[in-house]
C-alpha cells in the first residue's frame, strides 16, 4: 500500500507557489507561510520575554539591596565591576598567603638587629642639611692670606671637608694611616661609607615592610572572632583595617 502511495505521489502534478505580482514588486519577495510562520515565532517569543520582564518587575522587592548596586557601573551597555584600590602591595600578599605571623616577626627581630649593628657603626648624620660652615677669625689681612686650616686644626688637608671623625696627624701616625692617608683613600672610605648607608635604609624599609605585614596577619586572625564589630578605618598600604569591636558580658 506503501509503495502504491509513493507510486502515486511521483506522478502527481507539482504545483509552484504563486510569486510576487509586476504591480507589486517594488515591495520585494511575496512572503510564503515558512516565512510567515518564523516571522511569527520570532514575534511572539520577545513578547513572551517582555512579559516575563514586566512580571519580574512586578514582583520586584523595592527594598532589596545587593553590593553590586554600588561595586558595578556601565560601560558601554554593558555592567563591569569597579575596580578597587590597591591596598596591598605584591611583597606582601606572597608574605600573607605563604608565611606564618611567627616567621615574620621572627625576621622582623633579625632586621631589627642588623639595624642597630649599622647604626653602632656609622655616624648617624643627616645628609638632608647644609653643611655647618667653621669661621676663623684673625687679626690682619696677611694672616687671612696666609692661613691654613690643615695646620691650624692638626690634621690631614684631605681631611678639611670632614665635619665628623676629622683625626689629628698624632692620631693619623699613631694608626700608621699617615703615610698612605691620600685623596684616594678618602675617596674609598666615602664610597664604602655611602654603601652602609644605603644598606641600612634598604634594611629599615625592610623591617618597616615586616611590621605592616605583621599588623595584618594579626587583624586577619582578629576577625575569626565571634563578636560584633564595626569598621573604623579601610586598610591601606601602610597600615591594617582598624576595627571597634563591642564589649561583652563575661558569664
Amino acid at each position: 500500500m506503501s509503495s502504491y502511495k509513493k507510486i502515486a505521489k511521483a506522478a502527481q502534478k507539482s504545483h509552484k507557489e504563486r510569486g510576487q505580482l509586476a504591480n507589486r514588486r517594488h515591495l520585494g519577495l511575496l512572503e510564503k507561510k515558512k516565512d510567515y510562520k518564523l516571522r511569527a515565532k520570532d514575534y511572539h517569543s520577545k513578547q513572551d520575554e517582555l512579559k516575563r520582564l514586566r512580571q519580574k518587575a512586578f514582583n520586584k522587592n523595592p527594598d532589596e539591596f545587593y553590593f553590586k548596586m554600588i561595586n558595578s557601573k556601565m560601560e558601554d551597555g554593558v555592567h563591569r565591576k569597579k575596580k578597587k584600590e590597591k591596598v596591598q602591595t605584591d611583597t606582601q600578599i606572597r608574605m600573607m598567603d605563604t608565611q606564618d605571623i611567627r616567621y615574620v616577626n621572627l625576621k622582623r627581630g633579625i632586621e631589627a638587629k642588623k639595624i642597630e649593628r649599622l647604626k653602632s657603626s656609622l655616624h648617624m648624620l643627616d645628609e638632608a642639611r647644609p653643611k655647618n660652615k667653621h669661621t676663623f677669625f684673625v687679626d690682619t689681612a696677611e694672616e687671612a692670606s696666609n692661613f691654613d686650616p690643615a695646620k691650624h686644626l692638626n690634621t690631614h688637608p684631605a681631611l678639611i671637608g670632614r665635619t665628623y671623625n676629622r683625626p689629628t696627624m698624632e692620631t693619623l701616625k699613631n694608626q700608621r694611616l699617615g703615610q698612605h692617608y691620600d685623596e684616594d683613600f678618602v675617596k674609598e672610605i666615602e664610597l664604602e661609607r655611602r654603601k652602609k648607608y644605603k644598606e641600612l635604609l634598604a634594611r629599615i624599609e625592610r623591617e618597616k615592610e615586616l611590621f605592616v605585614i605583621a599588623q595584618k596577619m594579626q587583624a586577619k586572625r582578629d576577625m575569626h572572632e565571634k563578636r560584633q564589630k564595626v569598621k573604623v578605618t579601610d586598610e591601606t598600604e601602610d597600615k591594617p583595617a582598624v576595627y571597634r569591636w563591642f564589649t561583652e558580658r563575661k558569664k
